[in-house]
């Protein structure tokens, strides 16, 4: 008698239903997907569930303002009083906003965003220098590179357990 690995559990962060629709249908086997549409419901979710990993959008541009995590007044004073470029700012970076609310609520789990860093390396380097359970796979990947960003997330993760509980004996 055969003994089947537990599924995985994701944490899909995004404003839409793009990625559960894709995942569900293409990134399916022995992975299990639940969503949330907001900083604050990943947060919840994130503590309550325990995921394996979250899949992080960095773009939330259907988010209501109210609902997006990140300050819109100081960075409106940042953006010398300009609101549409704070805003902007608060969508297109909402990812790194959510990220960051995650590991203040107590989440240590790995992150893997959904944007491509190939042209922005040196940012990537200093996010990860910050924060070393984080990964990216670009939002355009084929199944199976998403797939692959999933299960080497999880494999870094039992990685860094186990070298934790040796260090502990």
């Amino acid at each position: 008698m055969s003994v089947s690995a537990p599924e995985i559990e994701v944490l899909v962060v995004e404003d839409g239903n793009e990625y559960m629709t894709n995942f569900t249908t293409f990134v399916a086997a022995g992975i299990r997907y639940v969503q949330a549409q907001s900083g604050g419901a990943a947060c919840e979710l994130a503590l309550r569930g325990a995921p394996d990993v979250v899949y992080l959008d960095m773009r939330f541009d259907r988010t209501p303002i109210d609902e997006l995590l990140g300050d819109l007044v100081a960075l409106t004073a940042r953006f010398n009083g300009d609101v549409a470029r704070a805003r902007a700012f608060l969508q297109d970076n909402q990812g790194l906003f959510i990220l960051r609310a995650l590991r203040d609520a107590g989440y240590s789990g790995p992150v893997i965003l959904s944007y491509d860093f190939s042209a922005e390396e040196r940012r990537f380097r200093a996010l990860t220098a910050k924060d070393p359970g984080l990964s990216y796979c670009p939002d355009y990947a084929d199944a199976r590179t998403i797939r692959a960003a999933i299960l080497r997330a999880i494999g870094a993760e039992q990685a860094k357990a186990g070298d934790e509980g040796a260090a502990e004996r």
